[in-house]
C-alpha cells in the first residue's frame, strides 16, 4: 500500500491509499496501431504478447509525483499513459508515465515494469466530469536531452479502449475495487525510441480548457555488473 496526495480539480488536496497498481498492455482500439507498437518493441527484442489487452500487476510504492526518478544506466524510457485512480473520492484521473527498462524488458516484461518508478501528476480530474466528452482529450509526451525537449508522442485518447472498457476487461464488471491505479496504455513513438534526460506529460481538455502535467528528470546510477 502507497499513501498519495493530491490536487483534485474543483475539490481541493486529497489524500488516498493505493493498494493495488495495474499496468495495462496493448490496450490500442485499432489493432494495426497495436500490432505498430508490437513491432517497435520486437525491433529491441521484445517477445510479442501472449493477449490483449494484457494486464500486469506491480508494487503501488513504484507510485510518485516527486520531479525527478533514479534508474540504472541509460536503456529506460517513458510513456505517456492516462491513469485511472479508484478511491472514496470516485474515479479520479490522472497523466502518468509507465517508465520502462527496454533492456529487462527484452527477456521479461513484467519484471521491466518493476524496475522503474511510475510519475504521476500531482493534480487529477474527475473521471465523471470528462466521461462525457472523454474521446476528445489528447495525450502528448516530451523528451529532454542535453537541455532541449522535443515531441515524443501524440493522439486522441480513442487510440486507447476506453476507461469502463479497460475496468471490464480487467475486473469483469463495471467498477473499478477502490485502493487501485490502473496506467492504461500508450501513443506510439515519433522517431527513435531511447533514453532521455528527462520527460514531460500532457493530458489536454480541449472541452473545459485545460491540462494535466507532469515533468520528470531521470538520474541515472551507475551499472556495476
Amino acid at each position: 500500500m502507497t499513501t498519495l496526495n493530491f490536487q483534485l480539480t474543483g475539490h481541493g488536496p486529497v489524500t488516498f491509499n493505493i493498494d493495488n497498481l495495474i499496468i495495462a498492455g496493448w490496450t490500442g482500439r485499432d489493432m494495426a496501431m497495436v500490432e505498430h507498437h508490437i513491432a517497435e518493441l520486437e525491433a529491441i527484442g521484445v517477445a510479442r504478447p501472449k493477449s490483449v489487452p494484457t494486464f500486469y500487476r506491480v508494487s503501488a510504492a513504484l507510485l510518485s509525483s516527486d520531479g525527478a526518478i533514479e534508474v540504472p544506466g541509460k536503456d529506460s524510457t517513458g510513456e505517456a499513459e492516462f491513469v485511472l485512480f479508484s478511491t472514496e473520492f470516485g474515479l479520479l484521473v490522472g497523466i502518468g508515465s509507465d517508465h520502462t527498462d527496454r533492456k529487462v524488458e527484452s527477456y521479461g516484461v513484467t519484471v521491466s515494469k518493476q524496475m522503474c518508478g511510475k510519475p504521476v501528476s500531482d493534480t487529477l480530474w474527475r473521471y465523471s466530469d470528462v466521461a462525457a466528452h472523454w474521446d476528445q482529450l489528447q495525450m502528448r509526451s516530451w523528451r529532454e536531452r542535453d537541455g532541449a525537449p522535443a515531441l515524443y508522442q501524440e493522439g486522441p485518447v480513442t487510440r486507447m479502449l476506453a476507461p469502463q472498457e479497460l475496468i471490464l476487461r480487467y475486473t469483469g464488471q463495471a467498477a473499478l475495487p477502490v485502493g487501485s491505479a490502473m496506467f492504461c496504455g500508450t501513443q506510439p513513438i515519433i522517431g527513435e525510441m531511447g533514453h532521455g534526460d528527462a520527460f514531460a506529460l500532457e493530458l489536454y481538455d480541449p472541452v473545459l480548457q485545460r491540462r494535466l502535467q507532469h515533468r520528470y528528470a531521470v538520474q541515472t546510477l551507475p551499472v556495476e555488473g
